[in-house]
């Protein structure tokens, strides 16, 4: 694709920014992705150089594909309507004004949003939310977050912060979660919780997918890090259901890559911890790991995105480690 026939298209560029990767993608207005890209996120090397990430890749998917904007989904607690992440654990991010630096690097409007209410968006529209207008989206990867999409339209809440399912405490004794708090749900059942655990027991690291595999092929480590990772997990979808009446749940992330069959125990285990309430329907999520890039870029196609504010200071990272 040249630049000026992207240009013409009207192409936007995505970006996901999640804890161990952060995805790229190129749509066109009808929401087809033309084209991907990733990087690793390398929270290791410290929030400076996971903006510095971000930011050259979007650089070099701009300066190839020429797009007319912007979409870029955060994790943890954003204020939308002033394109900052206030906060997100797994970036060590505080008071980053992501959208405003991106739009001074890329010189196109910028829209921020959230990745979980982003990939619930990019599910309802196109992917196991079709023709649902309540459910709840749970995205299990670095930690556990979910977006409730009420009556066709997704919760946000008064503070922004709504549908952080992973920090409610379902094992008060349990490990140290990085919020603070003992025994979140997503120090049980992230994906990272899960690799984190097998890694410390067997010394082999892998991903939560393989886990599930090797659970079902008889390994007494898989097996029994899942055994305490479903009741875990019910827990907390049990809290949800008793508060919103999802008539589904979209589940995305390492075990929506392995298909129906994860889920089957899952279902089991919460319909034992409702009471009158309705089990809603489980499923893996239809689009996968490309769903909070495309809801970004479903952002930046269906709303009018918001320019940098004029005369906004320039992009000084180093000011990071002073805001924190």
């Amino acid at each position: 694709m040249t630049r000026t026939a992207a240009a013409a298209d009207g192409v936007v560029l995505a970006l996901d920014a999640g804890g161990s990767r952060i995805r790229g993608a190129v749509l066109a207005p009808d929401a087809t992705v033309l084209h991907r890209a990733s990087a690793e996120t390398g929270v290791e090397r410290g929030p400076d150089a996971v903006v510095e990430t971000l930011l050259d890749l979007a650089g070099e998917l701009a300066a190839e594909h020429r797009p007319v904007a912007a979409g870029i989904a955060v994790p943890g607690i954003i204020d939308q309507a002033a394109g900052i992440c206030t906060f997100a654990a797994n970036l060590g991010w505080r008071d980053v004004p992501i959208r405003q630096w991106a739009a001074e690097e890329l010189g196109i409007p910028v829209v921020l949003g959230h990745d979980v209410r982003a990939a619930a968006l990019a599910e309802a529209r196109l992917g196991a939310g079709r023709g649902c207008r309540s459910f709840l989206f749970v995205q299990m990867g670095a930690g556990v977050a979910a977006a409730l999409v009420l009556d066709g339209r997704i919760l946000v809440g008064g503070h922004g912060s709504a549908g952080e399912i992973g920090h409610l405490t379902v094992r008060p004794r349990g490990r140290l979660c990085a919020c603070g708090k003992r025994g979140c749900l997503e120090t049980v059942a992230s994906d990272a919780a899960l690799a984190g655990a097998y890694s410390r027991a067997t010394g082999e690291q892998v991903g939560a997918e393989e886990l599930w595999r090797r659970a079902q092929a008889g390994d007494d480590v898989a097996e029994w890090l899942w055994d305490r990772t479903v009741p875990a997990l019910a827990d907390g979808l049990a809290a949800a259901v008793a508060l919103f009446d999802p008539r589904r749940i979209v589940v995305g992330g390492g075990p929506a890559q392995v298909g129906r069959s994860c889920f089957d125990p899952l279902r089991t285990a919460l319909e034992k911890r409702l009471a009158f309430q309705t089990t809603p329907e489980i499923l893996p999520a239809g689009l996968g790991r490309d769903a909070g890039c495309v809801g970004a870029g479903l952002l930046a196609l269906e709303q009018r995105p918001v320019r940098a504010r004029v005369g906004a200071p320039p992009r000084p990272h180093a000011r990071l480690a002073t805001r924190r």
